[in-house]
């Protein structure tokens, strides 16, 4: 038998009279007790299982351990649960919460734990392009247009009706890489070395994550990438307007001239010059004196036809922003396709161009709270797959804030608050022959929440 050896115990300063120790021989305790409303969030949307249908398994079923599923699922939610590396998996595959998440508890085999290790996880991500039959590890491939359709039906499903109009907001950002990943380049803009995918977003759903190399110009692949989401959303909605939302990297003729030919409306920014700069030179003195009356900013419209000298096919409506903020003027520009009576200047930028730096957020709780920014394999195929994994995440996080949290005061979370306050919860669970029990933390500070995220999601899942 193995010696039995005694936790050491930790002691820290008294409070009173009593000594305070500490020592890891609690048992079976988990810190991610709230996990399992992920496990729910996935029931009401299907997520994993999709997912995993996304992906070809070459491997002899008889001799496999670990579903596709399972791997899916465990990277997926170790992502939501802010475990970013394979290598946390290692003790990850051992947690029951995670085995309940994902329906194992056991395993088949002797000295074998329910859930899969990092190096199984590895083999998973490291695919290669051309599967080779000889090749004993990589028998596991995504099929890329399969993961790429996900996410729009997804977003199709999540509408009980069609809306009248969706806004497409497109952004490009950069992802930082500090090794010698495939296909990097130096960004100026950025001064580093990274990746530059392209989102898309409609409100907070994730419609194109897409990895791309940085030696591009910002809008390159948006046509296509556009197109593709048009014709899946059209085919099931095809009275519903779509509008197309980006900044100035985004204003190229290619883009504005297939939404023209394809019904798509668009508001880009407008990269400023000397002659959109004189277009509303009347604007900005106009700005500065009622700012300089009034000793707060002031801004001025003007809506006007416009074409550049050689790029653009033909002339588009412009709006230019004169304003003058202390002792400097601030003009901006955006270009539309909008028609003039029913959207006019002052609206069209306020209320329709500017709110699309909420899409900001969104990116930002990809890349950083769901670590979409952690492409570190030698690939640029896999470190494409690891993006998809982290949209996964986003998704996920997203339908549990959506369904769960509707109405509660975690309605606006974004995904790092909804992991510490929902679950980061500690439990002693205990397995027996007929049932798995979580005592989870009374002092648990939202219950209420958690409550009311367990009962919806638990009504949309059936």
């Amino acid at each position: 038998m193995p010696t039995q050896c005694n936790a050491e115990q930790l002691e820290f300063s008294c409070v009173g009279r009593r000594r305070v120790v500490a020592a890891f021989d609690g048992g079976t305790v988990s810190s991610d007790a709230g996990a399992l409303l992920l496990g729910q969030a996935d029931r009401a949307i299907g997520l994993i299982d999709r997912l995993a249908s996304c992906f070809i398994d070459g491997r002899q079923s008889h001799r496999v351990e670990h579903s596709v599923r399972t791997l899916v699922g465990q990277r997926v939610f170790g992502l939501a649960l802010g475990y970013e590396d394979l290598s946390d998996h290692e003790q990850l595959r051992h947690d029951p919460v995670m085995g309940a998440l994902l329906g194992k508890l056991e395993s088949s085999r002797e000295r074998c734990a329910a859930l899969a290790g990092k190096s199984t996880l590895n083999r998973l991500e490291l695919f290669t392009k051309q599967p080779d039959r000889s090749d004993r590890y990589h028998k596991i491939r995504p099929a890329e247009s399969a993961i790429e359709a996900l996410w729009v039906e997804l977003f199709l499903q999540a509408h009980r009706e069609p809306p009248a109009q969706i806004i497409l907001d497109l952004d490009a950002t950069d992802d930082p890489l500090h090794g010698q990943q495939e296909g990097r380049f130096f960004h100026g803009y950025y001064d580093q070395y990274c990746y530059l995918p392209l989102y898309i977003f409609c409100g907070e759903h994730l419609l194109t994550a897409t990895l791309r190399r940085s030696n591009i110009d910002a809008s390159a692949g948006a046509s296509e990438e556009v197109a593709r989401l048009v014709s899946a959303i059209r085919a099931r909605w095809p009275d519903t307007s779509i509008l197309l939302r980006a900044d100035s990297g985004f204003a190229r003729e290619q883009l504005m001239a297939w939404c023209e030919e394809n019904r798509v409306d668009y508001v880009f920014g407008l990269a400023r010059n000397p002659r959109l700069q004189r277009a509303i030179g009347r604007q900005l003195r106009e700005a500065q004196e009622a700012s300089e009356r009034a000793h707060r900013p002031a801004r001025r419209f003007r809506d006007f036809s416009y074409r550049t000298r050689k790029s653009w096919s033909r002339r588009r409506r412009v709006i230019g922003k004169a304003e003058h903020t202390g002792d400097k003027a601030n003009p901006r520009f955006i270009v539309t396709s909008l028609a003039k009576d029913a959207y006019p200047a002052r609206e069209l930028y306020e209320q329709i161009y500017c709110a699309r730096g909420e899409m900001e957020n969104r990116i930002k709780e990809a890349q950083l709270d769901l670590f979409a920014d952690r492409l570190s394999t030698a690939t640029f195929r896999t470190n494409q797959l690891r993006l998809w994994f982290a949209s996964a995440a986003y998704v996920l996080m997203h339908a549990l804030r959506r369904i769960g949290l509707k109405n509660t005061a975690l309605a606006k979370a974004c995904a790092h608050t909804i992991r510490l306050r929902l679950l980061k919860i500690g439990a002693v669970v205990t397995i027996s022959v007929r049932r798995v029990r979580l005592a989870m933390s009374s002092a648990c500070p939202h219950q209420a929440e958690y409550r009311a995220a367990f009962h919806a999601l638990a009504a949309a899942a059936r």
